[in-house]
Formats: structure tokens, sequence, C-alpha cells
């Protein structure tokens, strides 16, 4: 496989599991591409509900991003804006992790906490839901796709996240604060990849 323009409508705009729809005359996608390393496209759905997609290539293996995305204890030293990142007993056996986020809104510090249902598909897919919580919904996928091109081999990582904020919090505050730390957040994925693994 040859590295391609990247069409996210194909690549990574695969429905994932939802409970609201798209509102006619409600949908728009704005694609932004962060200092060429980092794209992003939003979706307006209804009842405040957004969908956030983001895509990143990073120069390394997928199995050697995806020992950087699923180190859950360590994310946080390493992540912009998250404070805290922790594995918890699950009751099934499953994958379990609280998350705490820090972000500042109109100069208020606003904590959002979240405990997420990981669900592993190596080295390809990592499967996210909310079961506790600040936001009303929180839940998505990661993707990793290997691509090859001149360079070498590359590994195209995606996210796709459905969220939903709190009542008493903008939707359009949260979807610009959350596309404003993913594209940090990727690219620091790319970097922690690159510290772990340059020859």
């Amino acid at each position: 496989m040859t590295a391609k323009t990247p069409d996210i409508s194909s690549s990574i705009a695969q429905p994932v599991p939802q409970d609201g729809a798209r509102v006619a005359g409600q949908e728009a996608y704005t694609a932004l591409d962060f200092g060429g390393s980092v794209t992003i496209q939003t979706e307006k759905l209804q009842a405040q509900q957004r969908r956030i997609l983001a895509f990143t290539d990073i120069p390394f293996t997928a199995e050697q991003v995806w020992q950087v995305l699923t180190d859950y204890d360590n994310l946080s030293s390493f992540i912009p804006n998250l404070s805290h990142s922790q594995r918890l007993s699950h009751p099934q056996g499953g994958i379990r992790l609280e998350q705490i986020g820090s972000q500042c809104f109109l100069n208020v510090k606003f904590c959002a906490r979240v405990v997420l249902d990981m669900v592993e598909t190596f080295p390809k897919e990592l499967q996210f839901s909310m079961v506790e919580g600040d936001f009303r919904q929180f839940e998505g996928r990661w993707q990793l796709e290997p691509l090859v091109n001149s360079q070498g081999q590359l590994t195209r990582l995606s996210y796709d996240l459905l969220v939903r904020p709190p009542k008493a919090m903008p939707a359009a505050l949260i979807e610009r604060h959350i596309r404003h730390d993913l594209s940090h957040n990727l690219r620091a994925i790319g970097d922690r990849t690159t510290q772990l693994f340059s020859a």
C-alpha cells in the first residue's frame, strides 16, 4: 500500500456507536491542518453532540505506535493537558481506565474526569466508551493503518470521537478545545514513539 492524500470520509469516518443521528441542515464539517502534521474534522450532530475526527502519520510501525498508545499508566507523562491516567480494576476482567484532563475555559480551570472501558484489537484498533464521568457522552476509537511511502513505513493514527458535553458547558466551546488539544496530543504520541524507537 502506498501513502496517498488522506480522504477522511473513507478512512476514519466509519460509523461508531451513537444514540443520535445527524440533524438535517445541522451537519457541518470543518477541516483543519495543524502544521501539516495533524488533520482534524468536526461534525455537528443533534442535541449538542459533536463528532471529531483526526489523524496523523507517524514514521514507525503500527506495533510500535500501539505500544505508546496503550501505555495507559504513563500517558499523562507525555500527553499535554492529561493530568492523570491509570488503569482500574474491571468487574469482567477487561481494561478500564480513569483519566483526568485539565482545561482552561475563559480563564477558569475545568477538570474533566472520565472512566473508559477499552477494547483492544492489536495492532489495528482501540475502542473506548465512557462508563462514568463528567460528559454526557464520550466514546469512539483509535485506528492504526500501516502505510508505505518513499521514506519507508508509516502508520496512520486516526481518532474518532463522539462527545456530548455537560449541559452547563457550550458544545462549541468543548469542541474547540478538544480540537486544539488533539493537535498537540497526536503530535505528542508521535514524539514519544520517536523517543522510544529511533535507532
